[in-house]
């Protein structure tokens, strides 16, 4: 495995409103390269890099816990049904689950590639009434001691465990169980903006970061939780949402990079963890906070989008505007579509009869995808941009986002509306 950090400079901020744009300062640094060796074969992992000082200590992204490629994975699924049916989608999330904690259990760490994966078995739990992946996300919570990743403060990706320690919290109130990650918020909240720099400078982090504070203030009720995420989700959004494309930049580096057919690049998964990211502030967020009518108009907007470049199979391609550069549809960044256009529609942002379809062809296709042993390949690995992969590469973020689609078609099956 080798693993690529880059140093990229300082983002600073230009333009008025919500429509500023962050502009990188030219500067270059030497990449720190990390290598390692994986039992699986050899892969290339590319870690999310940040804006950080030389002398900080950075944690590498363990890529082989996180997933694989085999060049033999064995026969697709057989026996899986598409159908818009509680037992049906439950089938195919307990295939899917269970073959990944098998797999992905002995790897559990505290890891973000790993987050969106424990969120996905919570749901998972809650949607088939099966604890067994409950229990395996609790396990290693407390192995952990309920601390997150804290070498990179205030990086999101070291708080998004913070999700699932909330969420276990929430179902048993032991303060340990939300003591740090507490902690770190506080320090968040409070820490000196710097008006040059955006803190989620890459639109990953909106899905790493604001559902920690979004669950903090529905813990607490201090709304200063909700307030402070409110006011960096907009900074962030007003540098890397393109209100002409209905879409998030990955960052700044691709205001003026092209796809092959020379349409802007915009990534699937990035653009799926801002899809996650909204879902998971929304189901929070009270229907009387101020701002909460433009999320609801985003999230409005880019749902339209993203129906509307849906390709033919069902889901999307890594390069959402170039479709014909891109082999396979990209499993992750269409679990987290599936999850959010679902949750639209049981809630009645989105309307059914217009997204009902997109959302059963995205489930469809993505079943397409499922091993015999319950492998959920063509997801991307780690990465920050567009990219190409074989049709058994399978990444615990992916699987994640799939089992939170899940269990949102579980509701969608189970409603009478």
């Amino acid at each position: 495995m080798t693993m690529f950090l880059s140093d990229f400079g300082v983002l600073r901020l230009r333009g008025t409103g919500g429509v500023s744009r962050a502009r990188l300062v030219a500067r270059t640094s030497c990449g720190l390269v990390l290598g390692a060796l994986v039992s699986a074969g050899s892969m290339s992992v590319f870690a999310q890099s940040a804006p950080v000082a030389p002398a900080a200590k950075v944690v590498p992204v363990d890529g082989n816990a996180a997933g694989d490629a085999p060049d033999d994975p064995g026969p697709l699924a057989t026996g899986l049904s598409a159908e818009l049916k509680p037992k049906a989608i439950d089938a195919a999330i307990k295939k899917v689950a269970d073959w990944q904690v098998v797999y992905a259990e002995p790897h559990f760490n505290k890891q973000w590639t790993f987050a969106a994966l424990y969120d996905g078995l919570l749901a998972a739990s809650k949607t088939t009434g099966d604890p067994k992946y409950r229990d395996a996300v609790l396990h290693l919570a407390e192995r952990s001691e309920w601390t997150l990743l804290d070498a990179r403060f205030p990086h999101a990706d070291d708080q998004a465990l913070g999700q699932a320690y909330l969420d276990l919290y929430r179902d048993d109130t032991q303060p340990v169980r939300m003591a740090d990650t507490k902690a770190i918020m506080d320090r968040l909240i409070v820490r000196e903006d710097d008006p040059d720099k955006l803190l989620w400078w890459w639109c990953d982090a909106l899905f790493m970061s604001p559902p920690v504070l979004s669950r903090m203030y529905a813990i607490t009720k201090d709304r200063k939780y909700l307030d402070y995420m409110d006011r960096e989700w907009w900074r962030t959004s007003g540098s890397l949402y393109s209100p002409e494309e209905h879409l998030y930049f990955r960052d700044s580096r691709y205001f003026t990079k092209k796809q092959e057919n020379g349409k802007p690049i915009f990534w699937s998964r990035g653009n799926g963890w801002v899809m996650g990211a909204l879902v998971n502030v929304l189901r929070i967020m009270p229907a009387d906070y101020p701002s909460r009518p433009k999320y609801v108009a985003q999230f409005r907007e880019m749902a339209e989008r993203l129906a509307a470049i849906q390709s033919p199979d069902g889901l999307w391609r890594s390069g959402l505007l170039d479709p014909e550069s891109y082999d396979l549809p990209e499993v992750s960044g269409s679990a987290f579509f599936t999850y959010a256009m679902a949750y639209g529609i049981n809630e009645k942002i989105l309307d059914r009869k217009t997204y009902l379809p997109v959302v059963e062809r995205s489930w469809k296709g993505m079943l397409g995808h499922i091993y015999a042993d319950g492998r959920l390949g063509s997801i991307q690995p780690i990465d920050g941009q567009p990219g190409k992969f074989k049709p058994s590469a399978s990444y615990v973020y992916g699987v994640g986002g799939f089992l939170m689609a899940g269990s949102e078609m579980h509701r969608l099956a189970a409603s009478k509306r």
